[in-house]
């Protein structure tokens, strides 16, 4: 995605946060930057284009009572990393109930 079209600025984290599987409680990956519209995923295993999650987004530090975020993310690209085994994956945040969204703004104030 162009910088352009971005809405909000991308925070590149300190923070250890990481992206499970709402359903299934499958890792997805860690987040390597984060914004209130979207983030951009490390993972482990290569993640399809296109595909929905609703997923949680943990802290690994609870930062003003907030630990864990629940959304659901559109997957907008994903590539392989330099030596196949990761993959780097853009998300577009889709759904997010309002007390989320006022925990991610919590979140966003700390990085």
């Amino acid at each position: 995605m162009s910088d352009e079209r971005r809405l909000h600025d991308r925070h590149h984290t300190e923070l250890q946060l990481e992206i499970f599987d709402l359903h299934s409680g499958r890792r997805l990956g860690r987040v390597v930057d984060l914004s209130a519209d979207g983030f951009m995923l490390f993972s482990d295993t290569l993640l399809a284009a296109d595909e929905l999650v609703e997923c949680r987004l943990v802290s690994e530090q609870v930062i003003e009572g907030v630990g864990e975020i629940r959304l659901a993310a559109d997957c907008l690209w994903s590539r392989p990393g330099a030596n196949g085994q990761h993959c780097w994956a853009g998300f577009h945040i889709i759904d997010l109930a309002e007390d989320q969204a006022a925990a991610l703004d919590v979140l966003l104030k700390h990085l």
